[in-house]
């Protein structure tokens, strides 16, 4: 089983919302950095969001900034992405990862543990 377990992807239209979630299965990783990437097919993995160890700093790749929001709760091992106001193009298979020490980076290689990931599409 993967370590981290996404959920809450769906179809939405142009304009709505969505809320993804990602739950720690059998570790805990309260003290890892957390990020949020997407992929579609044939492109790599790309950065969306960060949150560092205890939600104190956030980062957001500029597509999507004032638009989503990442948050995190170590007591429940869980990351939430908020999105808003969501277009065709966010659409993507959207990944949680975990990234070793208490500070993001966005580089997807920096981080080692991956959920599944689950899809989001975005109808016009």
């Amino acid at each position: 089983q993967a370590p981290l377990i996404e959920s809450g992807g769906g179809l939405v239209q142009a304009g709505g919302s969505r809320t993804l979630s990602c739950v720690a299965s059998g570790r805990t990783f309260s003290n890892y950095a957390m990020g949020w990437f997407r992929q579609t097919p044939g492109k790599e993995r790309e950065f969306v969001a960060a949150i560092s160890w205890a939600g104190s700093k956030t980062l957001y790749d500029n597509s999507v900034k004032g638009r989503f929001t990442i948050s995190r709760d170590n007591a429940k091992n869980s990351i939430t992405l908020y999105m808003t106001n969501l277009r065709p193009e966010d659409t993507a298979v959207y990944y949680c990862g975990a990234k070793a020490g208490r500070w993001y980076e966005t580089p997807a290689d920096e981080y080692t543990y991956w959920g599944q990931g689950t899809q989001v599409t975005v109808s016009s």
